[in-house]
């Protein structure tokens, strides 16, 4: 971590701010700490309604003494192209912490960061146990969870060992599983609509969930199918997109829905943006 590791004192600190209400970056800012530190700190011990001082303290020691057990090539593979091999191992901290902050399950989100760091884009199970220090069932968990999800798929190498595979739709499934599942929450409410007979308090409140989530789920869905084909082609080198991006850009102004608007489900919504109007 920048500027060594933090201590059982800081620990405590930590500990402290969280249960005053504080912000990471506050917390970061009272100890002198790049506010990522705290984050990844927080987030590997049990996040911020969890974290105990001496219980994370205790298991920062644990992994120390587990990693000077550990031959290096076990924790640091060998980095292509002339990476730091510490840089990328703590930009997979940090990668897998964002993913823990969106919603993703801890193993999971290991799995996923290795993954996706990796450049083939995919492992087998005994190189995941050998990167990650977990047992084969964690792995076999967390893997079953992220196919599930249409993130992870499975295929067979030349010599017919299973090797777990990301490639670069993988941003796109993630974002039509969401919009899948919103969608479904869409039905849901329309189902309480029924239930709670139409009109009432409780059902208007449902209806307007379903249009406001049905508005979501569609905007989603498309958004991902237009830019889906950014995902396979080649960045702009760093001169270029530094020129894109110091040309003058269209001012942005907010997305407003159209007076005609009558709800979702099989009826007209008009939604006027800066591009245009809208019709679904």
């Amino acid at each position: 971590m920048p500027g060594g590791r933090l201590t059982q004192r800081e620990r405590q600190q930590i500990a402290l701010g969280l249960a005053d209400g504080l912000a990471y970056a506050e917390i970061a800012r009272n100890l002198e700490r790049p506010t990522s530190t705290i984050t990844r700190e927080v987030m590997r011990n049990g996040g911020p309604t969890a974290y105990r001082a001496d219980l994370a303290h205790r298991a920062t020691e644990q992994r120390s003494r587990r990693k000077q057990a550990t031959p290096r090539d076990a924790e640091t593979p060998p980095q292509a192209y002339g990476r730091d091999a510490q840089a990328v191992l703590a930009y997979e901290e940090t990668f897998t912490t964002v993913l823990i902050q969106s919603g993703t399950p801890k193993m999971m989100a290991r799995v996923m960061s290795c993954l996706t760091l990796t450049d083939t884009g995919s492992l087998t199970a005994a190189e995941l146990v050998q990167r990650l220090q977990v047992s084969p069932a964690s792995i076999s968990k967390a893997v079953a969870f992220l196919e599930s999800q249409g993130m992870v798929r499975r295929e067979r190498d030349e010599r017919r060992r299973e090797r777990y595979v990301v490639d670069n739709d993988i941003m796109y499934q993630s974002m039509m599983a969401s919009a899948r599942s919103t969608a479904h929450m869409v039905d849901i409410a329309r189902q309480g609509v029924g239930v709670l007979g139409s009109g009432t308090p409780a059902a208007t409140r449902l209806e307007n969930i379903a249009r406001f989530l049905d508005f979501v789920s569609e905007s989603m869905a498309r958004a991902a199918e237009q830019a889906r084909d950014i995902l396979h082609t080649q960045p702009e080198p760093p001169k270029d997109r530094q020129h894109h991006l110091s040309r003058p850009q269209p001012a942005a102004g907010p997305m407003r829905r159209a007076a005609s608007d009558q709800g979702f489900g099989g009826r007209t919504s008009t939604v006027v943006t800066d591009s245009g109007l809208h019709q679904w």
